[in-house]
């Protein structure tokens, strides 16, 4: 090595199209950029500005390319930055990793464009792909949701046959004064097991009434008639199928931002965005209690029965509070009013 060179890095270099490695040293030999072996003798060398030097992205190594189609490869990343600075080249995107401010800056954008896309694009794509959705889509959603919530959450039912009777015999009252008609649901019991006493809608029609709910009824099979009523509305109100494709967006745009992601992270999210359709804003909740009143007055059957199932999660459950026991409903004590005086509304408009 000549006593003007200046010895930049260590590292490997690698001859033109070949994968065989040379133990090496980056020297800037008067201003030439040069990969020397241990002997001292010159692999490839070339001009400062003839010479490619990629830039610096966290702790991966960097390339130093010569003409000739050989690469110089190093870890020394610092090394090689001290040399550039030297020579006036700075990283932009190294610049820009070490620079907190602009870092911060960069995640402050990030998560305003991400709660921008939640808050007004996904609400707008749901529409657009609730409008274009053909019939065989929401069978295969709730298709794969039933299967999932069979194998994680659920459990064969428990309840007599007789017992499962009588409840289907008022559900099939209700679900014949439906727009879709009795056909266009399927009602199914099952061992909620971890969900507790509970129903659920999913889009193609499918409903689930867990046993512990018709055990919370007791003997009041017209209680839970009025909570079918209320899935029915779900259904016919289109909210099962906008909840997965918002759960899904929300999924999409966690998976934008985080990338790659595991394929094991990748099945909770595809998996929870079914699972997520379960749960319904305060706005659909409100507009399913009144189709369940609605629909139980149109079948001639008691229009208040559901709201004496907010009497029961206040009594059993101790649900007095401002939410439901599922957040994002409303209160408990609030349904049960807002129920009790749309069925007295629709009385007097009757006469």
């Amino acid at each position: 090595m000549a006593s003007s060179s200046v010895h930049i890095a260590p590292g490997e270099w690698h001859p033109a199209g070949s994968t065989r490695s040379v133990p090496s040293q980056l020297i800037d030999d008067g201003g030439e950029i040069t990969a020397i072996d241990a002997s001292g003798a010159k692999l490839a060398g070339g001009a400062f500005a003839a010479v490619d030097i990629s830039a610096r992205v966290g702790a991966i190594p960097r390339r130093v390319e010569f003409a000739d189609g050989s690469l110089f490869e190093t870890t020394h990343n610092d090394a090689v930055d001290r040399y550039l600075k030297q020579k006036g080249r700075v990283g932009f995107i190294h610049e820009l990793e070490r620079f907190h401010p602009r870092l911060i800056a960069v995640i402050a954008a990030t998560v305003l464009c991400s709660i921008a896309i939640y808050r007004y694009a996904v609400p707008a794509l749901v529409e657009i792909a609730v409008l274009v959705t053909p019939p065989i889509v929401p069978k295969i959603m709730s298709a794969s949701t039933m299967k999932t919530m069979d194998r994680t959450l659920l459990d064969q039912t428990q309840l007599t046959a007789e017992r499962q009777d009588r409840i289907r015999e008022g559900f099939k009252a209700i679900a014949a004064r439906s727009s879709r008609g009795e056909a266009g649901y399927t009602l199914n019991f099952r061992k909620g097991g971890p969900i507790g006493p509970n129903a659920f809608a999913l889009p193609d029609g499918t409903l689930i009434v867990t046993d512990e709910l018709v055990e919370l009824a007791g003997d009041d099979p017209e209680m839970i008639v009025g909570v079918l009523a209320h899935e029915i509305g779900h259904v016919e109100l289109e909210h099962s199928l906008r909840q997965i494709y918002r759960a899904a967006g929300v999924a999409g745009l966690i998976m934008m931002i985080g990338g790659d992601i595991g394929s094991g992270a990748e099945d909770v999210l595809v998996q929870g965005a079914g699972l997520l359709s379960l749960s319904y804003s305060r706005g659909a909740e409100g507009a399913a209690d009144r189709h369940s009143v609605e629909l139980m007055q149109k079948a001639g059957r008691d229009p208040t029965a559901i709201a004496r199932f907010f009497d029961l999660l206040e009594e059993k459950l101790d649900d007095h509070g401002d939410t439901s026991i599922l957040s994002t409903h409303p209160g408990t004590p609030e349904r049960r009013k807002t129920i009790l005086d749309y069925v007295a509304e629709l009385r007097a408009r009757a006469g």
